[in-house]
């Protein structure tokens, strides 16, 4: 009878640990920091990402156009006109400035 009632006790207490270390791991694998949660977050930040890049990349695009526009070798008088005017604030002989 005594030795029944130790390997119940023994299977109690291994299932037990068994039990609460199955349950750490998975706790792990969800909110670890490789779990799963930390996964979605970084595929949300990575499209995020990805999307400022291409933003950045299309700036960066239109910037070079510009330079490109105002440099020695090519001048684009109306790019040069329209800056003049924005920057400068200058207007034309020929125009009527109404406050």
């Amino acid at each position: 009878m005594r030795t029944s009632k130790r390997t119940g006790v023994g299977d109690f207490v291994y299932f037990t640990v068994m039990f609460l270390l199955a349950a750490y791991f998975m706790f792990a694998s969800v909110q670890g920091d490789f779990g799963l949660f930390r996964r979605i977050q970084i595929e949300a930040e990575l499209t995020s990402l990805k999307s400022e890049r291409d933003r950045l990349a299309t700036d960066v695009s239109a910037l070079e156009n510009k330079t490109r526009r105002l440099s020695d070798t090519y001048l684009d008088l109306d790019l040069l006109d329209s800056q003049a005017r924005d920057v400068l604030g200058l207007i034309r002989p020929d125009e009527i400035v109404l406050n």
